[in-house]
């Protein structure tokens, strides 16, 4: 009898079973500063999250019945830490495979005094499906993902049908889908692919972007974009069921 029961990439790997992978990133790992490597070494077990563990239960993880904020590739997490920090009614899981990045969100957020944040060191797309119960979330953040521009390499941007399936199976009906570029293309891929998807509706009143909300801190990246001319575009959807 076939075996069908869902297993993690790792317990797969570990039985020595290939598992084809379309990576939606390049994993740039770097060199961990002094800093980043003792904040890892010091608080990942008050901060950290791992894949293997599997399903988490995000009420005893926080301690409390919070509105859960999922933001997918944080990068080097100084606006995660921000909206955490200006937010402290909401709990946040940061998502982030460069090591060296999630090392300077957990040290920032130690600085900070931030304790509503967690975070994984792992591909957003297998945390969705292994460690997130479904409905548990009430926004999902995806910021300036890599836009891969290249025509081609479109197939490896992360936001495509089966992960918008995912996203809405994890979020409460009535939560949020957020998501941001500053490539125009993906912009509009990004708003034909949500606005084919099932069980959402676009907050947009011209159904297509929206201002961007207070609750998404400026970068010094996106500002000085714009004060080139650059454009920035924010799409947020509703679960709708």
């Amino acid at each position: 009898m076939t075996d069908r029961s869902h297993k993690t990439v790792e317990q797969a790997e570990q039985e020595g079973k290939y598992i084809r992978k379309v990576r939606s990133f390049v994993k740039r790992e770097g060199r961990l500063t002094n800093g980043q490597a003792k904040a890892l070494e010091q608080f990942w077990d008050t901060m950290g999250l791992n894949h293997q563990d599997g399903l988490i239960d995000p009420s005893a993880l926080f301690g409390n019945n919070n509105p859960v904020v999922l933001e997918i590739g944080f990068g080097m997490g100084k606006s995660l830490v921000e909206m955490a920090k200006n937010a402290p009614e909401l709990n946040f899981i940061g998502v982030e495979v460069h090591r060296p990045g999630v090392g300077a969100c957990i040290g920032l957020a130690q600085e900070e005094g931030v304790d509503n944040l967690k975070v994984y060191e792992h591909d957003a797309i297998e945390v969705l499906a292994d460690c997130l119960p479904a409905e548990c979330l009430t926004t999902v953040q995806l910021f300036f993902p890599d836009p891969w521009h290249k025509k081609k390499h479109h197939k490896r941007r992360i936001v495509q049908a089966s992960f918008v399936e995912a996203i809405r199976e994890k979020l409460k009906v009535g939560g949020v889908f957020h998501m941001a570029t500053d490539w125009e293309n993906y912009a509009e891929c990004m708003l034909e692919d949500m606005t084919s998807a099932p069980g959402f509706k676009n907050l947009s009143e011209n159904n297509d972007y929206v201002p961007r909300p207070d609750s998404r801190p400026l970068t010094k990246f996106e500002d000085r974009g714009q004060n080139l001319g650059h454009g920035v575009w924010d799409l947020q959807f509703e679960k709708l069921a």
